[in-house]
């Protein structure tokens, strides 16, 4: 990114509407989680990178897996041109089942995603399963005897990402397996170390710092390849089971904004993420590049919805 653009951006900023004003982030979740991260890295390195011209302030709002400040916004704020959300493939994927009360994609708007976070399989240290086919043997001789938490809500992508695994490993009846839904990975972390479930169902963003401090081990990693940085965890692949599942982290914000104030937010997210402090960020929380903004990304939203949807029905999440 040019020093001139950046420059732009930050003029800009301060001069909307006559004044500095301080742009607000909305993370659908309790403190810790994915969408905590998203809206705290991505909301400091815009400050850092001159794009905004204040810190921007992160409010954490938790509820319904996302849905209560996705009502929020569509319903209070649809207008509010300094305020941005934290969104993720969790987002499209209860949209795409109608968990968010009726609400539908084209209440907001995408301006973008920056990383792509992995998916992953973890329980506690002193967990008996040493690696996915251990876990997964045990729930085909009783698929109820391991408990899941996730930081979606029954049928969203932390618990798509279980019902895949289980049909992949040749488990008949994937709705006997047990998924508790919380509010953020933080939360779900807490469950499957605290005994309550045998493991837990998140994006590696969300465990990287119970990974450093031995709380966890991570059985496995829904990628094509092993993340750099954290090479000795193994994909689901290697270990026999053909999964994919990675959580895009990019925002949205209110309907009704000006076309040139979401163009603004376009050009802050993509300056975030072609920055060095968001590449290094990536690095250090796991993340891997995946960078696609505006109305690019809006299409990819359209279609990511109506495929989520279709894959929803062939397991039975929805009919």
């Amino acid at each position: 990114m040019t020093y001139t653009l950046r420059s732009a951006l930050t003029a800009v900023a301060i001069f909307v509407g006559g004044a500095a004003t301080a742009a607000e982030c909305i993370a659908p979740a309790n403190p810790g989680g994915g969408w905590d991260f998203t809206c705290r890295q991505i909301g400091k390195i815009m400050n850092d990178i001159g794009v905004v011209d204040a810190p921007v302030q992160v409010t954490n709002m938790a509820g319904g897996g996302g849905g209560l400040a996705y009502q929020t916004v569509a319903n209070e704020r649809n207008a509010d041109p300094d305020l941005i959300v934290a969104a993720s493939q969790a987002t499209a994927t209860r949209l795409a089942q109608d968990a968010f009360g009726g609400a539908t994609a084209d209440q907001v708007r995408f301006v973008g995603a920056i990383g792509a976070d992995p998916g992953v399989i973890v329980v506690g240290a002193d967990s008996p399963y040493q690696s996915l086919t251990d876990m997964l043997d045990a729930m085909k001789a009783d698929p109820s005897s391991v408990a899941f938490a996730g930081g979606s809500a029954a049928g969203g992508f932390d618990h798509l990402k279980v019902l895949q695994i289980a049909k992949e490993a040749g488990i008949d009846d994937i709705r006997t397996i047990r998924y508790i839904g919380v509010d953020g990975g933080a939360d779900a972390i807490t469950q499957t170390i605290g005994g309550f479930t045998q493991g837990m169902t998140g994006d590696m963003s969300e465990v990287v710092g119970f990974i450093e401090s031995g709380d966890v081990r991570v059985l496995a990693v829904l990628t094509d390849e092993r993340v750099p940085g954290f090479e000795d965890i193994p994909t689901a692949k290697e270990q026999g089971f053909d999964i994919t599942a990675v959580n895009w982290r990019g925002l949205y914000v209110p309907k009704d904004i000006s076309d040139e104030r979401f163009q603004e937010w376009a050009d802050k997210l993509r300056a975030v993420g072609e920055s060095d402090e968001w590449k290094a960020a990536m690095e250090a929380n796991g993340l891997a590049p995946f960078l696609v903004v505006g109305d690019d990304f809006q299409s990819f939203i359209d279609k990511n919805i109506e495929e989520t949807a279709e894959l929803s029905r062939e397991i039975g999440v929805i009919q």
